[in-house]
């Protein structure tokens, strides 16, 4: 069953997230997203091996559009909603955090990386989930991996050693 503005699949299949997007997994599913300045999101409750991963591209939905998975103050509320339809514990989650990278020099863009950071550790830090890990910055893209199985998270970068979170 597919959630509006999620992607759902079964197990043992991998999921690509797409700006504005949110997956939900569980045991060993793979979930995965490229990231610029937006940032990517995972909640993961390891008792029960469900997670999520969201693609979120700015931090408030005040006057803007879109899915629930494009802003920190949708994303979240959201990503919650799911992991808990599919049995998970909100208690039990705990976040790790990419992207957020500088990857533009003109005035309109710049900072939003930073901003689309501040606000998700502001959204996550108030429901008491822990930030376990964090690569955020710089002015690079990433690819980045959630492996349900296990809640890591393997972060690719051109020219640079692969990374696990």
């Amino acid at each position: 069953m597919t959630d509006q503005y999620s992607t759902g699949y079964s197990k043992k299949t991998t999921a690509s997230v797409r700006m504005g997007e949110i997956a939900v997994g569980e045991e060993n599913d793979l979930i995965k997203t490229l990231l610029g300045s937006c940032v990517g999101l995972t909640l993961y409750d390891s008792a029960n091996r469900i997670g999520a991963l969201a693609h979120i591209v700015l931090p408030d939905s005040t006057e803007h559009d879109g899915p629930p998975g494009k802003f920190a103050d949708t994303a979240i509320p959201e990503i919650l909603r799911l992991i808990e339809k599919r049995g998970g514990t909100i208690k039990k989650l705990s976040a790790k955090i990419a992207g957020g990278a500088n990857m533009f020099k003109s005035n309109a863009t710049s900072g939003i990386g930073e901003r689309n950071i501040e606000a998700i550790e502001k959204q996550i830090t108030a429901r008491g989930i822990p930030i376990v890990a964090k690569h955020c910055g710089g002015n690079f893209g990433r690819r980045m991996t959630f492996f349900l199985g296990t809640g890591n998270v393997r972060i690719n970068i051109v020219d640079q050693e692969t990374v696990e979170i």
